[in-house]
């Protein structure tokens, strides 16, 4: 019952759902190989090569894939290479993606099985919450990031942008075509299950925010300040004798009472008579 339980926690919005995007983000991206076709048709057919297969892949150094085209002098090819290395934002966007599931699996492990030792003193939700909140960070930044070196490859590996590159496609005389472009859905994926990780993490923060103490104590100081306010404004300063019908303003022996202010006869009568008698 006990695992069932925590096993229904996990449903909870701190659970760990966002492991699952995660996974989609580096597969789409770590796993990409795409091709493009070439067709360079030389006034010399017998030298034009129609088929010309450029295939490249994660993680997107262009500058080392090669390939042959034909110069349209005699049978000679001419060795060329793909401009630009992108390897850098594609490989950290890979990295966060898969620390991100690691994490989150064992976290989940954590939650699940070992949840006395995730509460105790507080240091598990302490811990995933500093966590939640780095790696919130670090998706939007490696999303940003390969999004922009995603363009970026989408330029160099564009067919007419490489038969720029083929010194047989600048003489007029040579028709130059782009046959296949590569397909890029994939990549596109995985650039929105990049910005998708960064929502789901940051919007993760409130309720992981939420399981640590920072959060349980702010609650309960209002109110132990409201609990103490009536203690301090009801208790015998203002509502008891103080300002009471029997406290001390109102009591009728001190201001009321005609013996001690208001017998004026024995202030005004004795004092004559004794005067006059001892004359």
């Amino acid at each position: 019952m006990a695992l069932m339980w925590n096993l229904g926690q996990t449903l909870l919005p701190c659970g760990r759902y966002h492991r699952l995007f995660a996974i989609f983000a580096f597969a789409t991206c770590g796993g990409y190989s795409g091709e493009l076709r070439l067709s360079v048709d030389c006034a010399n057919k017998s030298e034009s090569d129609l088929s010309i297969d450029i295939a490249f892949a994660y993680p997107f150094r262009l500058h080392q894939v090669n390939f042959e085209a034909p110069t349209c002098e005699g049978k000679r090819q001419e060795k060329l290479a793909l401009i630009g290395d992108f390897s850098s934002s594609a490989e950290f966007f890979v990295t966060i993606a898969v620390f991100a599931f690691l994490y989150s699996l064992a976290a989940t492990v954590v939650y699940i099985f070992f949840q006395n030792k995730y509460r105790e003193n507080n240091r598990g939700p302490l811990i995933d919450f500093i966590v939640t909140v780095v790696f919130s960070f670090l998706w939007l930044v490696s999303s940003s990031a390969w999004a922009k070196g995603l363009s970026d490859v989408k330029v160099a590996t564009d067919p007419d942008e490489v038969l720029l590159l083929i010194s047989a496609c600048k003489q007029q005389s040579n028709k130059c075509l782009p046959v296949r472009s590569p397909v890029m859905s994939s990549l596109n994926t995985s650039v929105v299950f990049g910005y998708l990780n960064f929502i789901l993490w940051a919007g993760n923060i409130w309720f992981v925010f939420k399981e640590t103490g920072w959060h349980s104590s702010g609650q309960r100081h209002p109110a132990d300040t409201m609990e103490k306010q009536p203690g301090g404004y009801n208790q015998g300063g203002y509502n008891q004798d103080s300002y009471g019908p029997a406290g001390s303003y109102n009591q009728p022996g001190s201001y009321g009472q005609v013996g001690e202010y208001g017998q004026s006869q024995s202030y005004g009568q004795s004092g004559p008579t004794s005067f006059a008698n001892q004359i």
